[in-house]
């Protein structure tokens, strides 16, 4: 017999037990649905928190210390073997999968004025200003441009300005711990003050040798703010660093006014940069490491997250496998039904296997006809169960995004079916067919003909 006449066999015997074949095509679909469902949450889950620690945790970033070890305060100017120096930046700038970089100077905390009338502190932090939207900082007003006298500040920067006049008697008296305690637990609507374009003034003080302070006024123009993530709620923004980005010449204008009137002077090596870190943006995960042992080998001390993914990535595999195995034994359950309905039809058949084996019918004949027959039982669930497990991955997205668990632009859905999860769902449910069909079609071959015809 050919493999067409085994299937036109299998497919005529299916469409006569219509109600056995519809229960055994469920339970396949239903146990097929769940192994490709739970894979593709096993993918998902792993895709989408990948993305996230990429986002927040900077996993194709490299930080790189400097190791100047004081050298820029002190009587020579000579430079350290494991700081940063510009030589040292155009070669990492020259590396085969950098994307970009960005030094980063911490200038300090500095107050500010605005509008004379309101008052805050800033963290300021001096860069390239043009590079931080090439490190994932979003605006939701202006864009950062490459002048001395601009700042673009984060949104917290925007919130908790107080009046000049409150906040000098607030300097005045010392806060007692009653008050500090009503000022952590305020929960009163967070105001962001309109700050975009607005002249801000920043303010830096210097002690001289006589014990006086001298008080330094830079007025710089606001041209950007960050834009608020929409995970950050209202106590994260009123808490979280006010940080401000100032150019690294408005820095030196800075560093020059306090030196100007300060018993130090800071001595930096021609050569020697200022920045107390560098940010290195890496264009794929998989060459961090790589660039990673390049940048070591300038003599420069690096840190990134990557061991943090790594860790993080053995613990989804775990998920995956969790997952993979409550599908794996929904399917075998499923499986079951398929061995009660092919040994009741072995059964129910007795006189059609006897002729055949008069007729000339050989044991493996008989064999293969009842394994096509549940492989054709496997391949049709299998087929059903696809469809239902993209009905049930549909229906997730839909209630995520219904109930404002994500957003519903283009990246709206987390969950998803990668195209190798459908092969491998079709694949176990086809051999939970066959598997499932060779004790029945064992017994099947093994019955006497002359029995099974005289019992009819």
């Amino acid at each position: 017999m050919r493999i067409r006449d085994y299937i036109a066999l299998g497919w005529d015997q299916l469409r006569r037990r219509k109600v056995v074949t519809l229960l055994c095509v469920m339970g396949i679909a239903i146990g097929s649905a769940s192994i490709v469902v739970a894979l593709a949450f096993g993918e998902s889950i792993s895709h989408y928190s990948t993305k996230q620690m990429s986002y927040y945790l900077k996993t194709d970033e490299i930080t790189v210390m400097n190791q100047s070890g004081g050298s820029r305060s002190g009587s020579s100017g000579t430079v350290n073997e494991y700081a940063i120096t510009n030589q040292k930046l155009n070669l990492i700038k020259s590396l085969p999968h950098v994307k970009t970089l960005a030094g980063y100077q911490n200038v300090g905390s500095m107050s500010f004025i605005v509008d004379d009338t309101r008052t805050g502190r800033l963290d300021v932090t001096a860069t390239d200003l043009t590079t931080l939207a090439d490190f994932g900082m979003e605006f939701q007003q202006g864009m950062p441009i490459d002048q001395d006298n601009t700042i673009v500040l984060s949104y917290p920067a925007t919130v908790g300005l107080r009046d000049n006049q409150a906040a000098r008697i607030d300097a005045a008296r010392q806060q007692t711990q009653e008050q500090m305690m009503e000022d952590f637990n305020d929960r009163s609507p967070i105001v962001s003050y309109p700050l975009y374009r607005k002249q801000i003034r920043l303010i830096q003080t210097a002690s001289l040798p006589d014990g006086t302070i001298k008080t330094f006024e830079f007025p710089v123009r606001v041209v950007a703010i960050e834009k608020r993530a929409e995970s950050m709620s209202d106590d994260m923004v009123r808490w979280s660093q006010k940080q401000a980005y100032i150019s690294p010449g408005l820095a030196k204008q800075i560093r020059d006014a306090v030196e100007s009137v300060s018993t130090q002077k800071s001595v930096t090596g021609s050569d020697q940069s200022s920045y107390d870190r560098v940010v290195v943006k890496i264009d794929q995960v998989d060459h961090v490491a790589e660039t990673d042992k390049l940048i070591q080998s300038l003599k420069l001390r690096t840190s990134s997250n990557l061991g943090r993914q790594e860790s993080m990535s053995k613990e989804f595999v775990i998920i995956r496998i969790i997952f993979g195995g409550a599908g794996l034994f929904i399917l075998f359950v499923a499986s079951i039904s398929i061995v009660v309905a092919m040994t009741m039809s072995t059964h129910q058949r007795r006189r059609q296997i006897g002729i055949m084996k008069v007729l000339g019918a050989n044991l493996s004949q008989i064999r293969n006809m009842f394994i096509v027959e549940s492989a054709l039982l496997g391949l049709f669930g299998g087929m059903v169960g696809i469809l239902f497990a993209y009905w049930v991955i549909w229906g997730i997205n839909i209630i995520l995004v219904q109930t404002g668990s994500v957003g519903s632009g283009e990246n709206a859905e987390i969950l998803f079916i990668s195209a190798w999860i459908l092969p491998l769902g079709l694949f176990f449910a086809l051999m939970t067919g066959i598997m499932s069909g060779l004790f029945p079609a064992v017994k099947a071959s093994r019955t006497d003909a002359l029995t099974a015809i005289k019992r009819e």
